[in-house]
């Protein structure tokens, strides 16, 4: 049983529906002291990283995070929810993380270009990917579905499973022991998107 974790900033359903099409059964939880009940669990999100830190820490889930985080046990983090992992972003001001993988969520650069790089990064992008289990029987790039405005920096190097360029090269997955982060959207990538999915499931 996989949980999937409501703390009103992501497209429950279209997550939902995506497991459910690979036959897993999955439960929208928002009880914080329920998630150890769960096999693994699912962080989505779209929106700020600073008012996702606000519902997270108002329905006491930070602390069940980090503890689940602790357990060994496997936890996705899908667009804004992978952002959540890392332990701070300068989104509309600075704001602390999960802390649970070392390095800080920052806007793109848009300066560096003699055309202004728009943004949020949207629509069908390639990522590289390394050998990792999640992206187990997929080529090492493939396309993915993205819509984001930041992106991660990790301080270590070793926890970048894979990397996309938007007008440069940025991290765009993640792993960490059993803490796992992909900034593009699975659930709207298609067949790509739903192997990724069904690689976590069999993890």
């Amino acid at each position: 049983m996989i949980g999937i974790v409501d703390y009103n900033m992501g497209n429950l359903a279209s997550v939902q529906n995506a497991f459910a099409k690979l036959g897993c059964q999955t439960e929208v939880v928002s009880n914080p002291e329920a998630f150890h009940t769960y096999e693994k669990l699912v962080l989505p999100g779209v929106g700020a990283f600073g008012d996702a830190m606000e519902h997270l820490q108002e329905r006491n889930m930070i602390e069940a995070l980090q503890d689940y985080a602790q357990s060994g046990k496997y936890m996705l983090g899908i667009c804004l929810g992978m952002q959540l992992l890392f332990e701070s972003s300068e989104e509309f001001g600075e704001h602390q993380g999960l802390g649970l993988i070392k390095g800080k969520v920052t806007a793109f650069d848009t300066t560096k270009f003699n055309e202004p790089l728009k943004v949020p990064h949207m629509g069908w992008n390639r990522m590289f990917t390394t050998n990792h289990p999640l992206f187990k029987n997929l080529d090492e790039e493939h396309y993915l579905y993205f819509v984001h405005t930041f992106h991660v920096n990790c301080a270590d190097e070793a926890d970048i499973i894979g990397r996309t360029n938007y007008g440069y090269e940025f991290t765009s997955a993640v792993a960490h022991k059993n803490i796992l982060g992909i900034q593009p959207h699975p659930e709207k990538s298609h067949d790509n998107g739903m192997k990724i999915l069904e690689n976590f499931i069999n993890l």
